[in-house]
């Protein structure tokens, strides 16, 4: 386990920042950093899609922390932010920004990509989607 290099892991109700994300992991020894923010989009699977909603387990948090530093152990990370948003967002509004400095590009690149595939499929956060034809689906509550 590397904790210390995990700056910032969070679930929030507030809107995201990028700039915060890439501020937290800054580090003189990192020669890479990969960045990724995830936002809500007007469509899904063919449907217009109006508004959403975020929920979140109560472990969600914790478990945001596991994967972080899972990545981090797994991985060259200098430092690693990983924040998700909850409650009512709408069209284009950041639902995740997730960030790691590593000492290269590539190794910046695998474990960005390794924290936010992990974060999607094991942190327990599911979205309430709303469509223009007033039907609605629940997304990752299986």
């Amino acid at each position: 386990m590397v904790p210390d290099v995990i700056r910032l892991a969070e679930i929030r109700e507030t809107p995201l920042s990028v700039d915060e994300v890439f501020a937290a992991v800054g580090d003189a020894a990192a020669g890479g950093t990969a960045l990724f923010v995830g936002t809500v989009r007007d469509h899904d699977h063919g449907h217009h899609v109006t508004a959403l909603e975020y929920s979140a387990h109560p472990s969600a948090a914790d478990e945001l922390r596991r994967v972080a530093e899972k990545v981090a152990a797994d991985y060259p990370v200098r430092a690693l932010a990983a924040v998700h948003r909850v409650g009512s967002l709408e069209i284009g509004d950041l639902a995740v920004v997730v960030a790691v400095s590593c000492p290269h590009r590539g190794e910046a690149f695998e474990a960005c990509r390794k924290l936010i595939d992990t974060l999607k499929h094991e942190v327990p956060i599911w979205k309430h989607q709303h469509f223009a034809d007033g039907t609605s689906e629940w997304v990752g509550a299986c």
